[in-house]
């Protein structure tokens, strides 16, 4: 039984109305983040917290993150109808369910057999039906490639060759990028064949992206 109620949507209206004071100024964004009830990806203990513009513990040593946060990477991503993109760090699901929410076909991967299992089970429940992968997210997924964009939920110490050369000509990349507890933000569009561009939006705080699986 999902458990969505008149009180959770005028909570999530005025998280919605929070993160556009912020700037965030998509619609379909907007639109994506009022729809989906962020409190069934937490933890019951977190549930009266689901829509303060916060990160919270999910376990494994992982965050759902700052819907704040989620609303900027997928604002930077410009998802279209259709678009195909490669999440690395499934966690919660609570991205993947944004992106898909907006028309997106959605591969995800996670590192964590525990989350993996846990949200392959729950995310199909509520209707979203991304395809999931068990693995390591700095591999990406070359096989399914190439990607209009690619989404990184944890902080990289540095930017992957492997998912730079995953993106599509004129594919975006939207990665934290950094060590310790801030990462630069960091928008990547691929140009041409060997042709990259960079940008950067400011300090964010994830956790760290980690190689292999767990």
């Amino acid at each position: 039984m999902i458990n969505d109620t008149i009180l959770h949507k005028g909570m999530r209206k005025r998280l919605v109305e929070e993160i556009a004071s912020k700037g965030i100024s998509d619609p379909q964004v907007l639109k994506a983040i009022g729809k989906i009830p962020r409190h069934l990806f937490m933890e019951s203990s977190f549930v009266k917290f689901a829509y303060q513009d916060k990160a919270f513990p999910i376990g494994a040593g992982q965050t759902i993150s700052q819907p704040y946060t989620v609303a900027f990477q997928t604002q930077l991503l410009q998802v279209k109808q259709h678009s195909k993109i490669l999440e690395i760090g499934t966690g919660s699901g609570y991205q993947a369910a944004v992106l898909i929410e907006m028309g997106a076909q959605v591969y995800t991967i996670e590192r964590q057999r525990e989350l993996f299992l846990k949200t392959q089970q729950f995310l199909p429940q509520l209707g979203y039906h991304p395809r999931f992968f068990f693995g390591d997210g700095y591999k990406g997924l070359p096989t399914y490639g190439p990607f209009d964009g690619i989404v990184i939920t944890a902080g990289a110490p540095f930017i992957p060759e492997d998912l730079k050369m995953q993106l599509k000509i004129g594919g975006r990349m939207v990665i934290p990028v950094g060590q310790g507890d801030h990462q630069i933000m960091t928008l990547i569009e691929r140009k041409a064949e060997n042709s990259f561009e960079e940008t950067t939006f400011g300090n964010f705080a994830f956790v760290p992206l980690l190689k292999g699986t767990n």
